[in-house]
C-alpha cells in the first residue's frame, strides 16, 4: 500500500528527480492556457423565504489536525470505482440551505495505462490541519508519453462527501487525499491516482535555490502588496522575479479574480520549470534535493515514477501538451445569502465537456 511519507537515502534520489522534473518541470514549462471571456450576467443570489431561519455554512474552517481523517490510499491499478448513486458516497455532516447538493457525476471513461496525478500548493504550515489546497492541477499522462494539464480554480463551490457543500480548495485539508479522491470523482466523474503537494514556504525555498527567475508576463497586473503603500505593478513582458514576488503575483487576486489567477499561476510555474533545466539548474541537483525533499509531500511510489519516464521526452517540445482550464465558460458566480461568500458553482454538462476532453487523449 502507498504511503504519504519520504526518508532520506540514495535509493528515494531518481524519486524525488522525477516527481520534480516532470511533475514541475513538465508541468509548468508549457504554454500559458487560452484567456477565457467572463461572464456577462451578473452574480445569482439566491433569497430565501421570510419564514425561514437559515443557519450560517462556514467557508474557511479552522479545522484541529486531531480530527484530520488518515485515510489508506488504493492501489489505482486495482481499484475501478463505478459510483452509481448518493448511497455510495459519505453523507454530509452539514445540509446547504440556500443550494441543494448535486448529485454524483459519472465516472468519464479513461483509456487503459492512463495516469492522473493532482498537483497541489497549499497555504499549509507546520502542524495545521485546516490548510487549503489554492493551486490544483491535474495532469493526465499515457503510457505513450502524451500529457494533458487540467486548471482547476480554489473556489470551486462542490460537494465534499462526508462532510459538506464547501469549495474545492478545502478537500485535502480537510480529509487528506482520500477526501480528495471522492470530491473528484463526485463531482467531476475523474479520479486522482496520486498527487504531490506542495506548500508555499516550498515554492519560496525552490525559487531561491535557483537564485530566482524570469516570468513572461502576459500582461500588465497591479494589485495591493504588503510593504508597497501604493500597490505593486507587474508589467507584461519578461520580469525578473525573487521568492516573494513570485509568491506574490501567483496568490494576488483582489484586482483580479481566481481565473486570472490560474493565468498567473502557469506563467510563474513555467518558468520554475525553465529554471530548473537549466544548465545552473543541472549543476546544482544536490543542493535542489535537499530544498525539494523537505518541501514535497506525495504517494508516488519509485515504480510510478517510473512509468512517468516517456513523458520526459515532452519537456523540450511542449506542443505536446495539452492545457485545458475550468473557467468562466464552464462555472456561474453564486452569492451565498447566509455568509456572503462568493463563489463559483460548476455547470455540470459544460465542466464535463472540458474534462472528456483532457483525459480522452486521442
Amino acid at each position: 500500500m502507498l504511503q504519504i511519507h519520504f526518508t532520506k537515502g540514495k535509493q528515494l534520489t531518481p524519486l524525488i528527480y522525477l516527481i520534480l522534473w516532470v511533475c514541475l518541470g513538465l508541468i509548468l514549462s508549457a504554454c500559458s492556457p487560452a484567456a477565457a471571456s467572463p461572464l456577462a450576467t451578473k452574480p445569482v443570489v439566491i433569497t430565501a423565504s421570510p419564514n425561514s431561519t437559515p443557519t450560517a455554512t462556514p467557508f474557511q474552517p479552522d479545522l484541529d489536525i486531531d480530527e484530520m481523517a488518515t485515510p489508506e490510499i488504493p492501489d489505482p491499478e486495482t481499484v475501478q470505482p463505478e459510483f452509481a448513486s448518493w448511497g455510495d458516497y459519505p453523507a454530509p455532516q452539514v445540509y446547504p440551505y440556500y443550494i441543494q447538493i448535486p448529485s454524483p457525476a459519472s465516472m468519464i471513461p479513461q483509456p487503459n495505462g492512463q495516469i492522473n496525478i493532482l498537483l497541489l500548493g497549499s497555504d499549509q504550515r507546520p502542524n495545521d490541519g485546516g490548510f487549503r489546497t489554492d493551486t490544483m492541477i491535474l495532469i493526465t499522462l499515457t503510457p505513450e508519453g502524451k500529457v494533458s494539464l487540467t486548471s482547476f480554480p480554489r473556489d470551486l463551490y462542490v460537494y465534499i462527501p462526508g462532510w459538506m457543500m464547501q469549495r474545492l480548495n478545502t478537500a485535502h485539508g480537510y480529509g487528506g487525499f482520500n477526501t480528495t479522491v471522492m470530491t473528484f470523482e463526485y463531482n467531476f466523474g475523474i479520479r486522482p491516482d496520486y498527487f504531490v503537494l506542495i506548500n508555499f514556504d516550498g515554492f519560496r525555498s525552490i525559487i531561491n535555490s535557483l537564485g530566482g527567475i524570469t516570468v513572461n508576463a502576459g500582461k500588465d497586473f497591479s494589485d495591493s502588496r504588503t510593504g508597497f503603500p501604493n500597490g505593486y505593478t507587474v508589467d507584461a513582458g519578461s520580469v525578473q522575479m525573487d521568492s516573494e514576488t513570485a509568491l506574490w503575483y501567483i496568490r494576488s487576486r483582489y484586482s483580479s479574480s481566481d481565473i486570472d489567477r490560474l493565468r498567473r499561476a502557469q506563467e510563474v510555474l513555467q518558468a520554475i520549470g525553465l529554471k530548473l533545466f537549466s544548465l545552473d539548474g543541472l549543476n546544482r541537483a544536490s543542493e535542489l534535493y535537499n530544498t525539494y525533499l523537505s518541501n514535497v509531500d506525495t504517494n508516488l511510489s519509485l515504480d510510478a515514477c517510473l512509468k512517468l519516464l516517456p513523458a520526459i521526452n515532452l519537456i523540450n517540445d511542449t506542443s505536446g501538451v495539452k492545457r485545458y482550464v475550468i473557467g468562466y465558460d464552464q462555472v456561474y458566480d453564486w452569492v451565498d445569502p447566509g455568509t456572503g461568500a462568493q463563489v463559483l458553482v460548476p455547470i455540470p454538462e459544460e465542466v464535463r465537456n472540458v474534462l472528456q476532453q483532457a483525459v480522452n487523449m486521442p
